[in-house]
Order: C-alpha cells, then sequence, then structure tokens
C-alpha cells in the first residue's frame, strides 16, 4: 500500500530545507573556487558543483532519507536557483563576475616560466612542459603567453615566426 501522505508531505520545515541547501552551496562553491580551480579541468566549477548537489540530494529523497519527495525537490530547487543567481549576478555585475569566475593567471611570459605564479596554483614544471608537449610545443621558449584559465585549462599563444628567430627555410629543413 503507498502511504501518499508520507510521499509528499514535508517532515522537515522548507525554510530549513532551504536555509540548508543555501548553506551547502555557497560552502561548497567557495571551496572549489579558491582551493580547486585546477583539478576541476574543462567542467566549470558551478556546473560541478550542481551535479554532484542535485545527485545527492535527489538520492536522499528517493531513498527516503527526507521523508517525502517535496523535500527532496525544495532541496534541488533551493540549489539550482543558487547556480542561476549567482550566473546571473556574474553576467550583469562584472565585479561580481570576478569573483565567481577567477582571471587567468600568467604561467609563461615571453618564453620565461614564472614560479611564483606556477607555485599559486602547485603547477609543477613538469607539468606545464607536459601540457606545452600536448599543444605541439617542445620548449617554452615558444611560448609568447601562457595562462592558467578560470576553469583549470591551460591556455598558450605560441610566438610567431619572427619573434622565434625561425624562418621558412629552417622550418622546411626540419621536417
Amino acid at each position: 500500500m503507498i502511504d501518499w501522505q508520507e510521499m509528499f508531505v514535508p517532515v522537515h520545515s522548507i525554510p530549513e530545507m532551504i536555509v540548508r541547501g543555501t548553506v551547502t552551496y555557497i560552502m561548497l562553491f567557495l571551496i572549489m573556487r579558491f582551493l580547486l580551480k585546477r583539478q576541476t579541468g574543462v567542467i566549470g566549477v558551478a556546473d560541478l558543483l550542481v551535479i554532484v548537489l542535485i545527485a545527492d540530494a535527489a538520492q536522499n529523497a528517493m531513498s527516503s532519507d527526507y521523508k517525502s519527495i517535496t523535500e527532496g525537490g525544495v532541496l534541488v530547487l533551493t540549489i539550482v536557483f543558487w547556480n542561476y543567481a549567482i550566473d546571473w549576478l556574474g553576467f550583469h555585475f562584472p565585479a561580481f563576475q570576478r569573483f565567481t569566475r577567477p582571471p587567468p593567471l600568467l604561467l609563461i611570459d615571453n618564453g620565461k616560466m614564472l614560479p611564483r605564479n606556477m607555485r599559486q596554483e602547485m603547477i609543477t614544471t613538469e607539468e606545464l612542459n607536459s601540457e606545452l608537449r600536448q599543444q605541439g610545443i617542445e620548449h617554452c621558449s615558444e611560448v609568447k603567453r601562457a595562462y592558467i584559465e578560470g576553469d583549470g585549462t591551460i591556455s598558450i599563444i605560441r610566438k610567431d615566426k619572427a619573434e622565434t628567430g625561425e624562418n621558412s627555410e629552417t622550418l622546411k629543413g626540419i621536417s
């Protein structure tokens, strides 16, 4: 027999669920924004956070950790609200966007690695060289600038041939 009341009538108060969802979202957002930027890879921090929290909230509602579907739904909607609100604020207010999406950090400037910035993001020389090789660059002297972006990816701007001292003759001889 289905207990419809238990399935849809919340056991916990709706405001408590909203506060719990809000505090959890903001706490995890701050941790991921300031501590885990590099580890998130290509998926944005907010996207990853929403996926994890929604999955957990929905799982709790389905396994009856919450006694009603309504409670799980309220928690999911609270998380979606905060994700949308933070994106909206970042889009409409550039100052807020600087908080939610970190600016790129320069790792290589004119062929020279910047150890201080690499240390700040805990990127070793070997890791940066690996990223260069993956993009077809043998040595950092071929790089005009390289940045770690807000989502953790590394973007590279190559020097043009005139800056590296290469010409088409030497390139043909190498290949």
